[in-house]
């Protein structure tokens, strides 16, 4: 059923490309044709010659060879281009499938998958398939077509010295089977050991700083060593399997020379066996020997293969848990005011029983300010993240502008809100397309104005080369409050109706975040803006502050309000307090 399965994957990935591989597969055939002729051709030559000699009769015949087996060459690397050629597009066409689909998938996807893991899919197990695709199949039709028009020759001109050559072909294919589980599953483990090493790289050099900072250089080197030697030992396993197979298949060919050697050549003493007979026989056993000997590296490539399918079908068969529905609206930028209101929203993360969010009721008016406040493990970002849909939130509990959440295209949601998260990624690249990241055409003077609005602008015309800086992975040449301000400035570019901020001013300091969060709400048209913060004085500027604890909304109001009335905001004030006067 697996193999069936496999199967049909493969004739998939051919399909678009059916023109290239018939083309690819007719030349093959017509290669093992002239494979087939030209022995016969020899032995026609031998018995002729051996007649009457003359150089013309020889003449004739090597020009005819010589234009025979040119033609050969010529078709095979025809055929050769064709096939590759199709594995080659088939590789394309998956990495751009993968990239496409891993866009669609949420957040959690990535969570739960290792980013080496997924890039060693993107990119081995791909190399894999088009191997499969290309050198495999053109190496099994070889084989297929040079037994089945070969042997029914080779049985008409002998069928006892024949059989007698290809006795020993059932054994090899027994080996062959016997092998094939061992191969597969050795070629998993090895798959499994370079995603392994993969992920390990990718999270050092992410975070080779931290690395350094905490002088474990020695460790990330042994860490690294095992992983590499467990991938050395996997693939010295394969290694293993590999060289007792491939040799056997190799001696067990080259058996039936000899035997067709010592068996052809006491007919021949007898008188039994005309010369040019044996000669074609041994030039048709020697035919089938590299075919044959080649059956095992096309084995191999098939289990990589085989194995490669299904890791990269199991990205591609993953459904994106957040989607259009099929009765989405569109909901233009233009048109969209701002208001969001929650009933009863209630979310809890995949594999835990314990709400993240636990009946959450407001309402926010366009163009208000509001400021989420409350301890580690609220559901402040959760919060944050269900109103984008980043979540995979039930309908009927989040709207915008009176419509569900669920029920709007997510384009036309996330073009209405802009969301600068707490991990403010910035991109290797310029400051400048950084800022314009949601808006790629936008001119340097709308670039100047967002990083103004984001208190950044003068502090980037210092940097030696501006808005051209490269600001090197993950934003590394910046400072924390510098790449909060720059990922601010992104999204004040695309001037959505609302705006979330997820503790996005953490790393600047009080009077800076006041006055972003000041050019936030004065303008001529004002932005919904709510912003998760642990700064309880920034809190002062919003219309209202929500006071969250274990998942639910336990105080509304404004800061004097809240101030007044005992309760969790007015502990964390206190708090907040002390922490000024000690700081």
């Amino acid at each position: 059923m697996a193999t069936r399965r496999r199967l049909a994957k493969l004739g998939a990935y051919l399909r678009p490309h059916w023109r290239e591989a018939t083309l690819g597969i007719i030349a093959l055939l017509s290669v093992n044709g002239l494979g087939v002729y030209i022995p016969l051709l020899i032995r026609s030559a031998i018995d002729k010659l051996s007649e009457s000699f003359t150089f013309s009769e020889v003449w004739h015949y090597v020009v005819l060879i010589v234009l025979l087996t040119s033609a050969m060459w010529l078709i095979r690397m025809a055929s050769r281009l064709w096939i590759f050629g199709v594995g080659r597009q088939v590789e394309f066409e998956l990495k751009q499938r993968i990239f496409e689909h891993l866009l669609k998938l949420e957040p959690s996807y990535f969570a739960s998958n290792t980013t080496g893991d997924l890039i060693s899919r993107a990119t081995s197990d791909v190399d894999n398939i088009r191997r499969l695709l290309g050198f495999a199949v053109l190496s099994l039709a070889n084989t297929v077509f040079a037994y089945t028009l070969t042997l029914p020759v080779m049985l008409s001109i002998n069928v006892d010295l024949t059989l007698a050559a290809l006795a020993v072909y059932p054994v090899m294919f027994f080996l062959v089977h016997l092998f094939s589980d061992r191969l597969r599953n050795e070629q998993s483990v090895v798959q499994e050991k370079i995603s392994d090493i993969s992920q390990l790289i990718q999270e050092d050099i992410s975070g080779i700083s931290l690395i350094k900072i905490y002088a474990q250089e020695e460790n990330e080197r042994r860490a690294f060593g095992r992983k590499n030697q467990q991938l050395l030992q996997a693939n010295l396993e394969l290694a293993k399997s590999r060289n007792i197979l491939f040799p056997l298949i190799g001696g067990l060919a080259n058996v039936s020379s000899l035997l067709l050697i010592f068996l052809g050549g006491t007919r021949i003493v007898s008188g039994s066996l005309a010369v040019g007979d044996f000669v074609a026989l041994l030039l048709y056993v020697e035919r089938l020997v590299f075919p044959t000997a080649l059956l095992g590296f096309t084995i191999t490539a098939y289990q990589r293969g085989e194995v490669s399918i299904d890791r990269v079908e199991a990205i591609l068969s993953t459904t994106p848990k957040i989607q259009d529905s099929p009765d989405a609206i569109h909901l233009p930028q233009e048109e969209v005011t701002g208001q969001l209101i929650a009933k009863n929203l209630t979310y809890t993360y995949p594999g835990s029983s314990t709400p993240a969010l636990q009946n959450l009721n407001f309402r926010i008016a366009p163009g208000e300010m509001v400021a989420i406040v409350g301890s580690i493990g609220a559901g402040k970002s959760t919060l944050a993240n269900a109103l984008p849909r980043l979540l995979d939130i039930d309908e009927g509990q989040l709207f915008l502008d009176g419509v569900d959440i669920t029920k709007i295209h997510l384009g036309d949601l996330r073009d209405a809100i802009a969301y600068v998260p707490q991990d403010r990624f910035l991109f290797s690249t310029t400051i400048r397309n950084n800022i314009r990241y949601g808006e790629p055409t936008s001119e340097q003077e709308q670039v100047e104005a967002a990083a103004t609005l984001a208190q950044i602008h003068s502090e980037i015309v210092n940097f030696p080369q501006q808005y051209d800086t490269i600001v090197g992975e993950r934003g590394i040449t910046l400072s924390g409050g510098q790449r909060q301000r720059t990922a601010l400035a992104r999204a004040m570019l695309i001037d959505s109706p609302v705006l979330i901020l997820d503790d996005a001013l953490s790393s600047v300091d009080n009077q800076t975040a006041t006055a972003i969060l000041r050019n936030l709400s004065g303008g001529r048209k004002k932005k919904t803006v709510i912003f998760i913060t642990h700064q309880l004085s920034a809190a002062a500027t919003a219309d209202q502050i929500f006071v969250m604890d274990k998942g639910k909304i336990v105080q509304v109001g404004t800061q004097t309000e809240l101030l007044q009335q005992p309760g969790l905001f007015r502990d964390l004030w206190n708090q907040h307090q002390v922490e000024e006067l000690l700081y």
